[in-house]
């Protein structure tokens, strides 16, 4: 299934490529942005330096298996403007997870989202023959929850008090899944939004 070598996943709008601490300078601008972290479990991003040892505490993840990164690379603006993984990495039960996703503001609500999502979704299920990718969102981030329910993802139900998070606030998180049996028609779904069929 999944290894730490991975390589570009590459769309018409973006291309995700495997995440370095090389990006960080780059994507310091775009992760100035409380919003981003208001749901996520790392804390407000205010430095580079911040930045650099959140990415670094992802890629020791990354070392360990558990998870794989990407840099949202915006390909006419030739640009990093986000990131996201495959995170809860089970490959005995051919199982992913997708999250850690974020972009800067002028991308949120836009193409790239749908198309990254796309990209990693097809991967899973085509590339690394996964039965189950599954999403989950802070239940206070309604627009989290409307934009993963757009992709085709089921709903499955509240995990209480499933994180903490770094102001000590107990989150509970809306999981959403697709599986392989989905997929065809999320597959179908998601290339018409994307306007490739």
């Amino acid at each position: 299934m999944m290894t730490t070598d991975h390589g570009d996943l590459t769309g018409s709008t973006v291309r995700l490529v495997p995440m370095s601490l090389d990006h960080s300078d780059r994507l310091l601008p775009h992760a100035l942005e409380p919003e981003i972290w208001q749901f996520m479990p790392y804390g407000n991003v205010t430095t580079l330096d911040h930045l650099r040892a959140t990415m670094n505490d992802l890629l020791t993840r990354q070392l360990r298996g558990t998870d794989l990164c990407y840099t949202v690379w915006h390909l006419s603006e030739d640009q990093p403007i986000g990131l996201t993984r495959y995170i809860a990495i089970d490959r005995a039960n051919f199982s992913v997870e997708i999250g850690g996703t974020w972009y800067g503001a002028p991308y949120r609500r836009s193409r790239v989202n749908t198309e990254s999502k796309f990209l990693l979704l097809s991967n899973a299920f085509e590339g690394f023959g996964c039965q189950r990718v599954q999403i989950q969102s802070d239940v206070r981030n309604e627009r989290s929850q409307r934009a993963i329910e757009r992709l085709g993802a089921m709903r499955e139900g509240v995990m209480r008090k499933n994180k903490r998070m770094p102001d000590g606030f107990e989150r509970s998180s809306v999981m959403y899944s697709i599986v392989d049996d989905d997929w065809p028609s999320v597959k179908q779904k998601l290339t018409a939004l994307l306007g490739n069929s």
